[in-house]
């Protein structure tokens, strides 16, 4: 009797060694699974904690240029007899070297004759590769400051605080910062902003963009019709176009 006691605890201890190692196994899974996820939070997270606690650095102010009939992300007559598009990505460096040197002809010569209605059309894809989203963030806030009629001040602001692609001038602490500087109405720009209120409208633009043909920044259209793809076109380009499109619809 003693004997068969002996064996039947030897085999309890045997099974509860066994328990104790599934237990034990089973705690290191759970461990290495929570400190995977941390990691891969730490990581999703990180490019947000390095933005929030970032300086906001030094912002070059604007002097806000007036455009002809400023609505929304557009100028110029609403009947005008030709429409320029133009696809932009505001980190895109040609579309800063465009918006300085070409697109203030075009309003001159054009948009305030009434011959012209001028679309800025979004297109972010310059962070598609990387953390940061400061592409997507930039247009989002431009599209804040539309919202309160200073869409072309806006973006005037960012083209002159431009300083690279993905090196943090368009953190989302600056971006506020540049609303801030112009005096917009921060209460409502915060509240757009952080709600990515236009979301969708910035989507659509690029699908659009994409569907007309555009693979890169700045893309000029002119009554439908792209001018020099896959190259920036010059004033002289465009003027040609619009002299062309004015002729056949008698403008």
């Amino acid at each position: 009797m003693a004997k068969k006691q002996a064996s039947k605890s030897k085999r309890q201890v045997i099974r509860e060694q066994r328990l104790k190692r599934q237990r034990r196994q089973r705690l290191i899974t759970i461990l290495a699974i929570t400190a995977g996820a941390l990691i891969v939070v730490a990581l999703l997270v990180y490019p947000s904690i390095k933005s929030a606690l970032a300086p906001v650095g030094d912002i070059v102010m604007i002097t806000p240029e007036p455009r002809p009939l400023p609505d929304g992300t557009a100028m110029g007559e609403a009947s005008a007899p030709v429409l320029i598009e133009v696809w932009e990505d505001f980190q895109c460096p040609a579309c800063q070297t465009y918006s300085a040197e070409v697109e203030p002809l075009i309003v001159e010569n054009y948009v305030v004759p009434g011959k012209v209605r001028y679309v800025f059309r979004q297109f972010p894809f310059l962070d598609e590769r990387v953390a940061s989203n400061e592409s997507q963030q930039s247009a989002n806030a431009s599209m804040c400051a539309a919202e309160q009629e200073r869409f072309w001040d806006y973006h005037d602001m960012l083209f002159a605080n431009w300083d690279g692609e993905n090196r943090g001038a368009f953190s989302d602490k600056r971006l506020v910062a540049f609303a801030e500087a112009l005096g917009l109405d921060m209460d409502r720009f915060d509240s757009c902003f952080q709600a990515n209120r236009y979301r969708e409208e910035i989507s659509q633009d690029k699908s659009d963009g994409q569907q007309a043909g555009v693979t890169g920044t700045p893309s000029v259209f002119v009554d439908g019709q792209q001018l020099t793809p896959g190259f920036v076109p010059s004033y002289q380009d465009i003027a040609a176009a619009v002299d062309d499109a004015l002729a056949s619809s008698g403008g």
